[in-house]
């Protein structure tokens, strides 16, 4: 028996980094894993990759677009009953500045993607995880989220809310079947992670799969009494 044998995933930002590692450890665990993105080319790669470890599919969406978010709604409930597991992963990283030089496109564009973009999937999607007899829904943070750090700028200001949002849902549907929880995954060894320190050796760093361990634990059963709770991935690698 496998930790997630029976469970429905939905991953955001699931073709690359983070949420591709989350994917890979959920369909090891024996999760049905649905990704979605907005690069359909990218999407496909990764499923034709980890299609060998479980059942995989996908759906282009941009999170940041209601219309999208809502087409993805529409399409998981055509075919599923139900949802147990969302894992709010994607985002972006903007521009490393400090505040008096930080462009003001940007900053709207970052706070949009990284926490507008988080509402409107949780909201949507929530009456599907509803449906689950034990529903988990996993925000990803930031360790720049839980204390400020100068020239973190918007995606600091953007993972703040997401926490924030974590603590308004989690006491929200405390008497529910869903528990939110979020996680600072630190640093890994990503694309966005190298464009923030250009000058670091990623090898140095823990892998999308090293840390995929709290995400397990969070979608399993061995979760259900945790709501509310901020983890951090690192302190996991190896469990």
């Amino acid at each position: 028996m496998k930790k997630l044998d029976g469970k429905i995933a939905l991953i955001t930002g699931g073709s690359k980094g983070i949420g591709k590692g989350i994917a890979e450890a959920y369909l090891k665990q024996g999760a049905e894993v649905i990704i979605c993105g907005r690069d359909e080319a990218d999407l496909m790669a990764t499923g034709d990759e980890l299609k060998e470890f479980g059942q995989i599919n996908y759906v282009v969406c941009d999170i940041a677009k209601l219309s999208d978010v809502n087409n993805l709604a529409d399409q998981i409930e055509a075919v599923k009953i139900k949802l147990d597991i969302l894992v709010n992963n994607a985002s972006i990283l903007g521009v490393r500045s400090p505040i008096i030089e930080y462009p003001e496109d940007v900053w709207q564009e970052v706070i949009h993607v990284n926490l507008n973009a988080q509402f409107f999937i949780t909201k949507a999607l929530l009456p599907l995880l509803l449906k689950s007899e034990n529903a988990s829904i996993i925000n990803v943070s930031s360790s720049v989220g839980r204390k400020g750090k100068g020239n973190w700028g918007a995606y600091a200001a953007s993972k703040f809310g997401v926490e924030a949002l974590t603590q308004v849902l989690a006491d929200e549907l405390e008497d529910t079947n869903v528990r939110v929880n979020s996680v600072n995954p630190g640093g890994t060894r990503t694309d966005m992670r190298a464009g923030a320190y250009p000058d670091e050796d990623p090898n140095t760093l823990p892998t999308p799969l090293d840390i995929s361990p709290v995400f397990v634990y969070l979608a399993s059963d061995e979760s259900l009494d945790t709501n509310g709770q901020e983890f951090t991935a690192r302190e996991w690698i190896g469990k």
